[in-house]
């Protein structure tokens, strides 16, 4: 409210140049030449190609299969090839259009399965005999812009003696880091990833940063100053990840009651031209596709693409949106064969305590979806407006309706994902009697820095004005895992509790702070602890809580933690002439 935020675009250095990208224009093709076109001072323009590149050119992530330049061959237009940086933002877009890159067009590729899935619970094939009725379809998705207000930027300072420094609008610190120290083959204490204020992220933060950092730090390398590059509204559409397209096959099932007897699904994404996050996206689609519901017996089918389309990555939901949209959709065709209205066909199916996924997890959440659908139908007034637009639609070109749909979220990362990251944290006291929690964790607007602060806050017992929540910065904050799968508060926040904690006992042990204590006693004790014993921090790693099992070989076990249910209702307005 007040402007005083940074973001990337804000942050002032001396001597600063931009960066530029030239890109494919083909979707598949080798490189047979890369001209520059006379009328432009090229002696004054920093270049680099894949030949500038010190280390491993290619974007560390799950597979090493992105380039950060074409050197010989494009898979996707948009792909990256050549990079110019110059103080002159306006003459550095006219240069760039003077770039002109030969490319021989290749056919598509064939042999393109990037990942698959089998996940079966029951027997289905020993069902469709018994059914009262079977029903199939089809449903697909398209691709998806993330459109967070400020675009991709990042600032760049990188050289031999002090390495590499990154301020960016990003998601995820330590997989910028970790891309870095890779691409320039320097150790990780030489790479530093700072977070900027950031104006949005939705996922399309979470690993193309990776790609526009190591641009940024390549052309300051050969500069030997600052470079940034801020990507403008077109060349962000156009070049970075979208949500995965995808396609969704149902056949179902069902007893003369409407009860799912069976689901066979088959789910497949489309990842566009290298892996990225696709064989995660993948398994989330996957664990979700057979939504909110019970079903005795469920095959899931999954596979993931390559395509010459620019990479897909992350985008809110993570693959559950798209395979929650056909499961969704054909409730609605299950609903219609069996003459039930939508409403009715959930009522019959939705999961209840004790029941289990199609991981065969038990559920344990004490989750009641028929009060979430009864209050969804009540708020929304769905009944009667329903039998309202049905009356008004009749001969108006304008229509409207109402749409219900059921969900739930596996919240965490999937399986035995976090105990792979073993996340940290550390919460540090000051000798003024403040605060400091250090994470990686990163504000994007929702919400980190106040639920940080108010939780370690009521362990504390002080008021929240007293904690500093850090801006992430990989030199000051240890690797608390990415700020993705809903998992910030319920992970992270867990082990911010469990670090406060620790400073409280350490004062209570030590004899510097009496239980009941007001926030007044606190500061004393902490001046006092400091003064006298040193540093007062207390630290926390993830651990698995007990009674988890994730058998990663099957597809079976505790796919999460715990779940988010809902229930919406959409009132939908359509203008059929235009």
């Amino acid at each position: 409210m007040t402007g005083k935020c940074r973001y990337a675009d804000d942050i002032a250095f001396s001597g600063l140049l931009y960066g530029a990208t030239v890109r494919s224009h083909l979707p598949h093709g080798k490189i047979r030449n890369i001209a520059f076109q006379e009328g432009i001072p090229w002696d004054e323009f920093v270049i680099v190609t894949a030949k500038d590149i010190p280390g491993d050119n290619c974007v560390a992530l799950i597979a090493m299969d992105q380039p950060f330049l074409a050197e010989t061959e494009v898979r996707h237009p948009e792909e990256a090839i050549v990079l110019l940086a110059h103080s002159d933002k306006y003459l550095l877009e006219e240069a760039r259009r003077h770039v002109v890159v030969e490319i021989e067009p290749l056919p598509a590729e064939k042999n393109n399965l990037l990942k698959s899935y089998t996940m079966t619970k029951g027997d289905v094939d020993s069902v469709w005999s018994q059914a009262f009725k079977i029903i199939e379809g089809e449903y697909a998705t398209e691709a998806q812009e993330q459109l967070y207000i400020e675009t991709q930027g990042v600032t760049a300072v990188a050289n031999a003696a002090e390495g590499v420094t990154i301020w960016g609008s990003l998601q995820c610190p330590y997989y910028v880091h970790k891309a870095l120290a890779s691409l320039f083959g320097l150790p990780k204490e030489k790479i530093r990833v700072i977070q900027t204020e950031t104006g949005g992220g939705f996922g399309g933060k979470e690993d193309y940063p990776s790609l526009i950092a190591g641009h940024a730090a390549l052309l300051s390398w050969k500069a030997g100053k600052p470079v940034r590059i801020i990507y403008d509204r077109a060349e962000d559409m156009a070049a970075t990840t979208k949500r995965h397209p995808s396609r969704t096959r149902i056949k179902t099932a069902v007893d003369a009651q409407g009860k799912f007897l069976a689901h066979d699904i088959e789910f497949t994404i489309d990842g566009g031209a290298y892996v990225t996050l696709t064989p995660v996206v993948l398994s989330r689609g996957t664990i979700h596709a057979s939504g909110p519901y019970f079903c005795p017996n469920i095959r899931i089918c999954s596979k993931a693409y390559a395509s010459h389309t620019p990479p897909h990555g992350a985008f809110r939901g993570f693959g559950a949106p798209q395979s929650l949209f056909a499961i969704e959709r054909h409730l609605h065709r299950v609903a219609k064969a069996m003459q039930m209205s939508p409403e009715e066909i959930r009522r019959r199916n939705f999961l209840k305590d004790g029941q289990t996924t199609a991981t065969g997890q038990v559920l344990r959440d004490n989750v009641d979806l028929q009060a979430l659908l009864d209050r969804a139908l009540t708020v929304s007034d769905y009944h009667a407006k329903q039998k309202k637009f049905g009356k008004e639609n009749q001969g108006s070109s304008v229509k409207r309706g109402m749409g219900l749909a059921s969900f739930m979220h596996g919240a965490g990362f999937t399986g035995s994902g976090e105990v792979a990251l073993a996340s940290r944290v550390c919460v540090e006291a000051t000798p003024e009697g403040g605060i400091r929690v250090l994470t990686s964790c990163t504000e994007i607007g929702q919400g980190k820095n106040t639920i940080f602060g108010q939780i370690a806050a009521d362990v504390l017992g002080i008021e929240v004005e007293r904690i500093d929540v850090v801006m992430p910065d990989t030199a000051k904050v240890p690797d608390s895992g990415p700020t993705v799968a809903s998992r910030t508060s319920m992970v992270v926040g867990d082990l911010v509790g469990r670090a406060s904690a620790q400073i409280r006992q350490q004062l209570i042990d030590a004899g510097f702070l009496k239980e009941g204590y007001g926030e007044p006693d606190f500061v004393k004790a902490c001046k006092k602890f400091i003064s006298c014993r040193g540093p007062l921090r207390g630290e926390a790693q993830y651990e698995a809580p007990p009674g988890l099992f994730w058998d990663d070989a099957k597809y079976q076990g505790d796919a999460y933690g715990t779940f988010a249910w809902a229930v919406y209702v959409a009132q939908v307005r359509v203008d059929t002439v235009t």
